[in-house]
């Protein structure tokens, strides 16, 4: 992978982890438009560096929330943001026993499944058409909310279908405010992505040895700027009800990835 094929998909990646579109899907649409050659270890590498880039972006943007968070669970002290914290608990079980029971699995699904990934864009833009639909409520999140929410994250592993779009969109038609159902919908992967992370690490994935370093920090970088944006610009949208759009979107990416796949 060279240089400019890693700052565009690192720019996809920043941009698309937040937008409700599948950073995942766009990501193996990218590498098939840009005839990305990667080994497939080598390909996964880069995913999780990108994804860890993005990772960073939203501890920077909600880094009130976060010290606010650990400050309460260091001094022990039952309120509302160590509640929140155990909540974000709740929905990460649903997608940590899929990411480790079938792990292998998850991973033959990102090489470059077109069609799949054109699938599940359509269910996307489903998802974010009903939930644009939706009554406005101030309900904050249940722990049944959240264990909810935390299995439509781990359906959101299939690549295509957007993780913060099927938790925001499944958030708001359960009735959650929609920032707080946005404010939920990022902290809750930042845990999923560091664990993914530190998996990897001891499973030796992560090496030097296996790939060229300049490609992985250039897709760093560009994923980190463009998540910066991305999640301040999507927290904007959601208060406003502007889901509809980014359904659209994904229809159109959708059935353009299923013709392209039938036609080549």
């Amino acid at each position: 992978m060279g240089f400019w094929e890693a700052l565009i998909l690192g720019v996809i990646q920043g941009l698309t982890e937040f937008l409700p579109v599948s950073s995942s899907g766009h990501l193996e649409l990218g590498k098939v438009l840009l005839g990305d050659k990667s080994l497939p270890e080598e390909s996964l590498l880069f995913t999780v560096v990108v994804h860890a880039a993005t990772a960073l972006s939203t501890i920077v943007v909600f880094r009130k929330d976060i010290l606010e968070i650990l400050k309460g669970l260091f001094q022990f002290k039952w309120n509302e943001q160590t509640e929140f914290s155990v909540k974000i608990i709740v929905s990460m079980m649903p997608a940590a026993v899929i990411g480790v029971l079938f792990n292998d699995q998850i991973e033959a699904l990102f090489s470059k499944q077109i069609l799949l990934v054109g699938a599940m864009l359509i269910i996307t833009g489903l998802l974010l058409f009903l939930a644009d639909r939706a009554k406005r409520t101030d309900r904050k999140v249940s722990y049944g909310n959240a264990l909810i929410i935390g299995i439509s994250q781990a359906i959101a592993i299939l690549p295509g279908i957007s993780r913060s779009g099927a938790t925001i969109s499944t958030s708001v038609l359960l009735g959650i405010d929609r920032e707080k159902a946005a404010r939920f919908s990022f902290l809750m992967v930042v845990p999923l992505i560091l664990g993914k992370m530190a998996k990897d690490v001891m499973d030796g994935n992560i090496s030097s040895e296996t790939t060229d370093l300049m490609p992985l920090a250039v897709g760093f970088a560009a994923a980190f700027f463009a998540g910066l944006l991305a999640c301040t610009w999507m927290i904007s949208l959601v208060k406003k009800s502007q889901l509809r759009y980014f359904s659209y979107y994904c229809f159109v990416v959708g059935f353009g990835s299923i013709l392209f796949t039938l036609f080549n």
